[in-house]
């Protein structure tokens, strides 16, 4: 059996699986808004490195283009930034 991640066994998977699956759905959310919550900093801590003397707003708007796709974010927000 092949895992979601190289790095875990199949029977930690298994396990992992198990106590998702178990889990109140309140909780299963909780740990669903954490994660998007880490990924969102993590994207805009990477933002910053890139592109170190922008402004939030600027960051906003890359942060956009990321996650909305360009031309969604173009539509939503107007023009990227400039490189």
């Amino acid at each position: 059996m092949r895992t979601q991640s190289p790095d875990t066994s199949p029977e930690a998977e298994r396990v992992l699986i198990e106590l998702l699956r178990k889990a109140p759905v309140w909780r299963r959310l909780q740990l669903t808004d954490r994660m998007s919550n880490m990924v969102r900093g993590l994207s805009l801590a990477g933002l910053r490195i890139r592109h170190p003397v922008a402004s939030e707003a600027e960051l906003r708007r890359r942060f956009a283009d990321i996650h909305l796709g360009p031309e969604l974010a173009s539509k939503a927000y107007g023009p990227p930034p400039a490189d």
